[in-house]
């Protein structure tokens, strides 16, 4: 990533489009601005910024749609802004691609701390393949999923499983530590690289997300467990028997 972040704001409420976009000017980054999400798409995938702010509710075009239509041309992070509290919208976001989310009223230093977050992990990020890669120390295999880090790619039952950067890095973590409980402090941290709120439902939406995409049923799961007040398991053994289709 270059070394002042290229920053697309998709934002239809003018105040704050202008707010945000001189705010982040003044943190060093390279913004483009755009008040309607058809405008945008397009320059979006010819131009390949680093990072979009992308908001859920626009005039032209809803937030969702845009990721949805931009995701399998555009490799940067999308970062959704919504004023709902809505669980639904939160899960539809990360589902279809969004690397993360902020509730709105809009606090900037959040916003810029949750951006800087992004940035870090694209810089560490390896280029992905839709090819399995060969068995290495980066490899983790629980029956029919297997998990490879250097390249984020996960498969079940020989089957591709699309997931987001952070879906990916949350369950590398849990599966590397089958068996044991994590807690939301320890998935919080190491996932977004800021310290459990006690409110973030971030790790948990996620969770909801991976469980969908992983055929682990959400009334009942059993590959993903939660154990009420302490965190998320891991169960090693519940992938050798598929009895959810995924």
């Amino acid at each position: 990533m270059a070394s002042t972040p290229r920053l697309f704001i998709v934002e239809d409420d003018i105040k704050l489009r202008q707010l945000l976009s001189s705010y982040f000017r003044e943190q060093d980054f390279e913004v483009t601005a755009f008040e309607l999400g058809e405008t945008a798409i397009e320059a979006i995938v010819s131009e390949q910024p680093d990072i979009v702010m992308l908001d859920l509710m626009l005039p032209d075009i809803d937030g969702l749609t845009i990721c949805r239509q931009i995701r399998p041309q555009f490799s940067g992070k999308v970062l959704m802004l919504t004023a709902s509290d809505d669980d639904f919208d939160h899960v539809a976001a990360l589902e279809i691609g969004a690397d993360d989310f902020v509730t709105k009223p809009i606090k900037p230093r959040v916003l810029l701390a949750r951006l800087r977050a992004l940035i870090r992990r694209a810089e560490s990020q390896p280029v992905k393949t839709e090819q399995p890669p060969p068995a290495t120390l980066n490899t983790l295999v629980y029956g029919k999923l297997s998990l490879n880090k250097s390249r984020k790619w996960c498969a079940l039952a020989d089957k591709n499983i699309p997931l987001s950067d952070s879906e990916f890095d949350l369950l590398w973590l849990l599966a590397e530590s089958a068996d044991e409980v994590l807690s939301r402090d320890t998935l919080t941290l190491a996932v977004r690289g800021i310290e459990y709120d006690g409110l973030d439902r971030t790790v948990d939406n996620k969770v909801v997300s991976l469980r969908k995409k992983l055929g682990d049923n959400p009334s009942s799961p059993c590959r993903i467990l939660t154990v009420r007040g302490q965190g998320y398991l891991f169960v090693p053994d519940a992938w050798n028997d598929l009895q959810h289709k995924v």
